[in-house]
């Protein structure tokens, strides 16, 4: 994955996963407010590009812009990127955390079970 997305970059992502394809208003149309300026957007898109997140094609003079990595890939690097720089790569260490910070109730647990089971 290339460099990790800053608050702004990832919440201009989400809306591009959401649309999957869309122009600069479209973009800008869907931030939740209050809804930053069009070239605030323009540079986080710039950026986006530079850091391979988002390519564009132009449609004669304005650019149409999509996703290049999907919000399942980022999601799975970033939680792997968490897991190894706070749990030593250890995800029942990161489960037990949880456990323990109760964000993780027994009900939760059996289904995690069940989709371990399931892969196997």
């Amino acid at each position: 994955m290339s460099k990790p997305l800053t608050k702004a970059e990832e919440q201009v992502m989400q809306v591009l996963w959401k649309l999957e394809s869309a122009y600069l208003k479209d973009i800008v149309d869907e931030m939740p407010a209050p809804k930053p300026h069009s070239n605030t957007i323009a540079t986080i898109i710039k950026i986006l590009i530079d850091k391979g997140y988002i390519n564009h094609e132009v449609h004669g003079r304005v650019h149409c812009y999509a996703p290049v990595i999907s919000k399942e890939e980022y999601s799975s690097s970033s939680i792997k990127t968490l897991v190894e720089g706070y749990f030593e790569g250890s995800f029942s260490d990161v489960v037990s955390f949880m456990v323990k910070q109760k964000d993780l109730k027994v009900a939760d647990l059996e289904l995690l079970l069940q989709e371990i089971k399931k892969k196997k």
